[in-house]
């Protein structure tokens, strides 16, 4: 009997071991969720476009594809894009719409191994890389004036943004929506991996956290307060710890992709009011629209 326990307790072992193993060597498999398939075109959506590929590394191959999408009036601004884990930027396309209705340029662009974006599975460090290309873009073939320049993140978006502006002072401002403080807290409160040492095994941190007190740019967070992906406190908790100019905005009763379409104009004036006081954009008298 006692030889059949032990055999058990081995066994068991053994498989909890390979199971710490396969999540240290395949976490980012967990993580990053690309598609490769675009449900969605801005032609489909009305919107003025043009189709970007930008190099990472030509010898290989390697490249990120994006949108920019142009208002029909004289822009308040550009805002790049930096959407989340799921899915690429047809994803984000309705999302990026309500931006330019605004009145910004916008460019969404997918990180290397989502929707055309060519390259190797992503990872923190790459999609930190690829960011800066996207920026560059704007920047250096663009002819952007940092000042006219927002960066939004959604969700690991948001701390793919937060890691961009502590590398690039110099932009006009940050919008960070339903975005955590760290990974290692995201994953605590999911606590599907609460019986794994996760604190020893992660190598992807996005530690949003310890990044925001160095901004100097000024932030806006928004978050739903019912969103059971990223509880709202992850935003107060941001917003506590920045030291710029900053502005936290809740939306009662939204969840973690919704929060635009339940404040509904609200969600629009806010963002609008920002740019335009915050961080001194223009703002044209624009019909908002929640579509």
């Amino acid at each position: 009997m006692l030889n059949v326990l032990l055999l058990a307790l081995g066994a068991t072992m053994l498989a909890y071991v390979a199971i710490c193993l396969a999540v240290l060597k395949w976490q980012t498999r967990l993580i990053f969720t690309p598609s490769s398939k675009l449900t969605l075109s801005p032609p489909t959506l009305g919107l003025s476009y043009k189709e970007v590929w930008l190099p990472i590394a030509p010898q290989t191959g390697e490249r990120l594809h994006g949108w920019w999408l142009s208002p029909p009036a004289e822009p308040q601004g550009t805002v790049l894009y930096c959407h989340g884990k799921n899915g690429n930027v047809s994803r984000n396309l309705k999302s990026a719409n309500r931006l330019v209705k605004l009145g910004f340029n916008v460019f969404l662009f997918d990180y290397r191994g989502y929707g055309r974006s060519s390259g190797r599975f992503p990872n923190e460090q790459r999609i930190y890389e690829d960011a800066q290309v996207a920026l560059n873009y704007l920047l250096d073939r663009r002819g952007i004036d940092p000042k006219t320049l927002l960066v939004y993140g959604h969700s690991l978006g948001g701390a793919v943004a937060i890691e961009l502006a502590t590398c690039n002072p110099n932009i006009a401002g940050l919008i960070i929506e339903s975005s955590f403080t760290s990974l290692q807290d995201t994953i605590d409160f999911m606590g599907s991996y609460a019986f794994l040492p996760t604190q020893l095994l992660l190598s992807q941190y996005f530690n949003s956290l310890s990044k925001v007190g160095a901004l100097k740019m000024p932030v806006l967070y928004i978050h739903g307060t019912q969103d059971d992906t990223v509880p709202d406190r992850m935003s107060q908790m941001l917003f506590a710890a920045t030291n710029a100019p900053k502005q936290l905005y809740l939306v009662a009763g939204a969840g973690h992709t919704n929060v635009a379409s339940i404040a509904s104009n609200e969600y629009l004036e806010t963002v609008s009011e920002f740019a335009r006081s915050r961080c001194n954009l223009s703002s044209p008298v624009l019909q908002f629209s929640s579509d």
